[in-house]
């Protein structure tokens, strides 16, 4: 790759670098998503979410909740956390707040019950997050290159031209990255059951190609508890309507966003990669859980096709949207960043589009808005692994 790009960027204290410079409210108690709320409306420059998670769980599920607050508030375009408690939650605040700071980012916490109540936990949590916003505004970007990236990639709503257009062109940039010293997260288990062996044969050693086909296994046994086949069938009703007769069919087009470097290890849900190159990501195939998790991991930007069209966004990492034909692009533009369309059109090679998405990555690296990030798709849910208690 001949084209130079100057990137810039806010670097973090731990020296990892963010493309965007967000103060996040953090609710670890659904019972704290109002405050969150009322918050982020009074103070500009504040994200946060709504969920339903952070409190009557308990073994692992409680441990991947945890590790995915933390993930968010450690995420590199994350530049301070202000972490919201009701006080008597099985997810402390406190406990979410120190893990943070170990990143060495700005960090303070409230509980509704300490303070008294909704509108004095507003007000304090309002006081702060003012404060590091204006801190935030003051820090300035430096220059930084594709190696310090780690993107996500994610198909939702799938079609008949997902595996021929979009999925593929996100391969050849997932391809340029990892060759640029970069880290590209493949994620959705289930969308990959049936082309596991693929995947395997391109694994760095025997103990990652092993791990590979335990996650698939895990996953189909899942269903299969449930009494569903999903390997050779299909259980959503968007993508049988786009053309795929099964969900086996569908991860065959799925795993080409992968491109074709080696595998070099697989993750849990909300972890963060520790090699560089192509990682797996064990996740679910739900969209919303699925960017979550990659956010949680610390994945700067998600490149996302989809087939059938859809509204979907981080509050913390830009999401660009790729339609995998030119209908669902003039259809739903306005949510949609990019058309893979015209490669099944004939009027552009899969590297070609994989070269324009590449240059649609430097441009949001340097501010440029996704059209989630200006319709404000703040959306978030958690791979819940457990029962509620």
């Amino acid at each position: 790759m001949d084209k130079q790009y100057n990137l810039l960027g806010y670097r973090r204290p731990d020296g990892k670098i963010g493309i965007r410079n967000h103060v996040l409210i953090l609710p670890t108690i659904t019972c704290a998503v109002q405050v969150a709320k009322q918050i982020t409306q009074l103070v500009d420059g504040t994200v946060s979410f709504v969920h339903q998670h952070g409190c009557a769980q308990v073994g692992i599920d409680y441990d991947q909740t945890f590790r995915t607050y933390v993930g968010m508030g450690c995420n590199p375009n994350v530049y301070g956390v202000v972490v919201l408690g009701l006080g008597c939650e099985t997810h402390q605040a406190r406990s979410v707040a120190e893990e943070i700071k170990k990143s060495g980012k700005p960090v303070e916490t409230v509980s509704i019950q300490d303070y008294g109540g909704t509108l004095t936990a507003i007000a304090e949590g309002a006081k702060i997050a003012a404060k590091m916003v204006q801190d935030a505004s003051a820090q300035q970007r430096v220059p930084f290159s594709f190696d310090e990236l780690i993107i996500g990639t994610e198909c939702g709503g799938s079609d008949a031209c997902s595996g021929i257009s979009a999925n593929p062109a996100v391969g050849a940039v997932s391809d340029m990255i990892v060759d640029l010293g970069g880290t590209s997260i493949l994620a959705e288990t289930t969308e990959l059951i049936g082309a596991e062996h693929l995947l395997a044969d391109r694994a760095v050693d025997d103990s990652v190609a092993k791990k590979v086909y335990q996650v698939i296994s895990l996953m189909e046994n899942r269903a299969i508890q449930m009494g569903v086949d999903i390997r050779t069938g299909n259980p959503s009703p968007g993508n049988i309507k786009g053309g795929l007769s099964s969900l086996e069919e569908k991860s065959l087009g799925a795993a080409t966003k992968a491109g074709t470097r080696p595998l070099q290890e697989l993750i849990n849900y909300a972890e963060t990669p520790t090699k560089k190159g192509l990682v797996w990501m064990d996740t679910p195939g739900h969209d919303i859980e699925q960017l979550t998790g990659m956010a949680a991991g610390g994945a700067q930007i998600v490149l996302f096709t989809t087939g059938r069209g859809t509204p979907t966004g981080s509050p913390i990492v830009p999401t660009i949207k790729i339609a995998t034909n030119t209908g669902i692009f003039e259809r739903m533009e306005e949510n949609i960043d990019m058309n893979a369309g015209t490669i099944i059109e004939g009027k552009e090679t899969v590297q070609e589009v994989g070269n324009r998405i590449l240059d649609e990555i430097a441009s949001v690296s340097m501010g440029k808005k996704t059209k989630a990030e200006i319709l404000k798709q703040h959306d978030f849910g958690i791979w819940r692994i457990g029962p509620t208690f």
